[in-house]
C-alpha cells in the first residue's frame, strides 16, 4: 500500500509540475501525425500526377511519413524533459548492426530503387539476364518477378540485375523455325506460303515484321528459315500452331519436302 501511495504521489507531482509540458507534447504529437499523413498523401498525389512508378511512389510517400513522425516524436519527448540523445545513439548503433546483418537485403533494396529510377525495363517487357529470361510480371524493391513461356514465375534478387548485361526485347520474344524443300521446288512459292501463314496468326507482332528467306543450302534440301515475334507468355502454343500450318501449307502447294539422302557407290573388285 505504501509503495502504491509512493508511486501515486510521484505521478501526481509530475503531472502537477509538468502538466502543461505533457499537454503540449500530446498536441505536438497529434499535430505531427496529421501533418505527416497530409504531406505523405500530397507527395503521393504529386508523383501520380507525374506518372512516377507506383513502387517508387509508395516507397517515397511512406518514407516521408515515417521521417516526419520520428521528428515530431523527438520534439514531443524533448517537450516533457526526456533527453533523446541516448535514444539517438542507441538507434545509430542498432542501425549499424542491422545494416551489417542485412547487407544483402539492403543491397537488393538499393538495386530496386536504381531499377525504378533508371527504368531499364518496365512491367510487361521481356528481359534476359544471367541465362534467365521471361516477361517482367512485377518489380518490387527487393526482387523482380519474371514469368516465362512455360508460365513459371522466376524471382530474381535485384542485386543480380544491376551492373549485369541486360537484354530487353520489350513485350515480345523472337521465335525461329525452318523447313527444307527440294532443290527442284520453287523457293519463292514456299516463302510466299510461309509468309501468308505467319501473317494470318493473330499472336504474331506486326512490328518488327516477320522475316522469311533462304537460310542455307543443305546436302539434300534448300533450308527456308522464318523468324517472327510473339508475346513471351505465348511462345510455345504459337510456335506449335505455326509449324503445323507451315507444314500443311507446303504440302498443299505440292512442294516436296525431301528426306536426307546419300549416294553410295559400290566398286566391284576383280581377281
Amino acid at each position: 500500500m505504501k509503495q502504491f501511495e509512493h508511486y501515486f504521489n510521484l505521478i501526481r507531482d509530475y503531472l502537477v509540475t509538468y502538466s502543461m509540458q505533457v499537454l503540449g507534447a500530446l498536441i505536438i504529437l497529434l499535430l505531427g501525425l496529421w501533418i505527416s499523413n497530409r504531406l505523405s498523401k500530397m507527395v503521393e498525389a504529386l508523383m501520380h500526377r507525374h506518372q512516377i512508378d507506383i513502387t517508387l511512389t509508395n516507397f517515397i510517400s511512406n518514407l516521408v511519413k515515417v521521417l516526419l513522425i520520428v521528428m515530431f516524436v523527438i520534439i514531443a519527448l524533448g517537450k516533457v524533459g526526456i533527453s533523446v540523445t541516448p535514444f539517438v545513439a542507441a538507434i545509430g548503433a542498432a542501425s549499424l548492426g542491422a545494416g551489417l546483418a542485412l547487407q544483402g537485403m539492403l543491397s537488393n533494396y538499393g538495386s530496386g530503387l536504381a531499377i525504378i529510377a533508371t527504368r531499364p525495363f518496365i512491367v510487361g517487357d521481356t528481359i534476359q539476364i544471367k541465362g534467365v529470361s521471361g516477361q517482367v510480371k512485377k518489380i518490387e524493391l527487393g526482387h523482380t518477378i519474371l514469368i516465362n513461356e512455360e508460365k513459371v514465375e522466376i524471382t530474381i534478387p535485384n542485386k543480380h540485375i544491376i551492373g549485369e548485361i541486360l537484354h530487353n526485347s520489350f513485350e515480345y520474344s523472337l521465335v525461329k523455325g525452318e523447313i527444307g524443300i527440294a532443290y527442284s521446288a520453287c523457293s519463292d512459292t514456299a516463302i510466299s506460303e510461309i509468309v501468308t501463314v505467319i501473317l494470318a496468326n493473330d499472336q504474331v507482332a506486326k512490328s518488327p515484321q516477320p522475316q522469311v528467306g533462304i537460310e542455307h543450302f543443305g546436302d539434300s534440301a534448300v533450308i527456308i528459315s522464318y523468324r517472327y515475334w510473339v508475346p513471351t507468355t505465348q511462345i510455345i502454343e504459337t510456335k506449335l500452331a505455326i509449324n503445323k500450318q507451315v507444314y500443311s501449307a507446303i504440302k498443299a502447294a505440292q512442294i516436296e519436302i525431301p528426306f536426307p539422302q546419300r549416294v553410295i557407290t559400290l566398286q566391284k573388285e576383280y581377281d
